[in-house]
């Protein structure tokens, strides 16, 4: 083998375990998810625990007490039983820590919408075959298989940019254009999960459907009154 190919796959070698580091991620193990419920505080220290070298700095929060009640303000995620947190409830909190750094909280809510309403405390019951447990652990599965194609994804990425802008030449252009290349795939695949998003049915919590009943009393006394107003006036 000739040295300029030796170094060449030494290169790449090396490129791919910086990638591999690069885009390690935390993430938590459907089996180490406790099926005891749990109060909040302890909720923030299981996510904190799990998912803390995903972290940029040390300041950044993983989950603090206010996102978990924001979450549920928001109908994102199920208020809790006597104040404890179930398995299916970190499962939910898992879903929202990923996607909160790619879609709208709107958007977060109208995807998870539809799985509380199906899955979470599934009643014996229930015509659904899977449980929240049984969907995690699918999609944890897809997530590890996903991770390769991410890594040999981004290290074309990469290669194509030394190509074009060589480390050794100019660091700063390296990487700018490497981050315009990830930065592109990643607008690309944002603006297909809105898409994806915008194809589901509208959501209608109890709660709106409560507004929409009073709205439509609020109108047709409205409109009785307004009948009345004008009977009166013909009288005259």
């Amino acid at each position: 083998m000739k040295p300029e190919k030796k170094k060449m796959d030494r290169d790449l070698k090396e490129i791919r375990r910086e990638i591999r580091e690069w885009i390690r991620l935390d993430y938590i193990v459907p089996k180490d998810i406790p099926d005891i419920e749990l109060y909040m505080d302890q909720v923030v220290n299981f996510m904190d625990s799990h998912l803390y070298h995903n972290k940029r700095g040390d300041d950044d929060k993983t989950l603090t007490r206010t996102m978990i009640n924001n979450y549920t303000k928001n109908k994102l995620l199920p208020p809790p039983v006597k104040k404890r947190y179930s398995k299916e409830h970190i499962i939910i909190l898992i879903y929202i820590y990923y996607l909160k750094n790619v879609i709208s909280i709107t958007d977060i809510q109208k995807l998870l919408y539809p799985m509380t309403e199906r899955f979470f405390d599934k009643q014996e019951d229930s015509t659904e075959t899977r449980s929240m447990t049984d969907i995690y652990e699918s999609i944890y599965e897809l997530e590890k298989s996903e991770y390769f194609n991410i890594e040999s994804s981004t290290a074309r990425a990469e290669e194509i940019t030394e190509k074009l802008f060589p480390k050794e030449e100019d660091e700063y252009l390296h990487k700018m254009a490497l981050i315009y290349l990830l930065g592109y795939d990643i607008y690309s695949k944002k603006r297909l999960i809105e898409r994806l998003i915008d194809e589901l049915p509208d959501i209608e919590t109890p709660e709106d459907l409560k507004k929409k009943e009073k709205e439509a009393e609020k109108n047709k006394r409205k409109e009785q009154k307004e009948k009345k107003n004008a009977a009166k006036k013909k009288k005259q």
